[in-house]
């Protein structure tokens, strides 16, 4: 979310969304819940207008490999968000999204493509994301590894 402080992109969402992510932390451990909860009311705060609700009759009309994620794409389009940003692109496939002037991106070549456009924004921001990871954990964490334990390997080659 360092990019969207940067202005490099203006993020989306649906209730429904953030509600399963939520969900999906307490299945971990029921401190991880708090802890999304709380991440997500700071989101809410931080962008009071991105939260888009998908219109019912839209998503029935929709399909998807998994059609539990057809709430997302709705929302894409209510929106009219060009892109969707997500690790799980095989649920996603291009067929299902082009129609609708939409694209599932995978977070690592969203950020490789942004560095590719504002190299030093794209910087300030790891810096500042490994700074912060270093002061929660309490001791040294190259940055390298970071990002690659947050699935973002191909970020982390640039600044590894």
């Amino acid at each position: 979310m360092g990019v969207a402080d940067a202005g490099l992109f203006y993020p989306v969402w649906s209730d429904r969304l953030l509600e399963e992510w939520a969900r999906a932390a307490a299945r971990l451990d029921p401190a991880q819940e708090v802890f999304a909860r709380g991440e997500i009311a700071l989101l809410r705060s931080r962008w009071p207008k991105a939260c888009y609700a998908a219109n019912p009759d839209l998503e029935e009309t929709l399909y998807l490999p998994d059609m539990a994620d057809r709430h997302v794409l709705a929302s894409a389009i209510t929106s009219n968000a060009p892109q969707i940003i997500t690790m799980n692109l095989r649920d996603f496939p291009r067929s299902a999204l082009s129609e609708f002037g939409v694209d599932a991106i995978h977070p690592d070549a969203f950020l490789r493509r942004l560095y590719d456009q504002e190299p030093d924004k794209i910087t300030q921001v790891v810096q500042h994301v490994s700074q912060e990871a270093e002061r929660l954990s309490g001791g040294s964490l190259p940055l390298r590894a970071l990002l690659k334990k947050a699935r973002l390997p191909r970020l982390g080659k640039l600044f590894g």
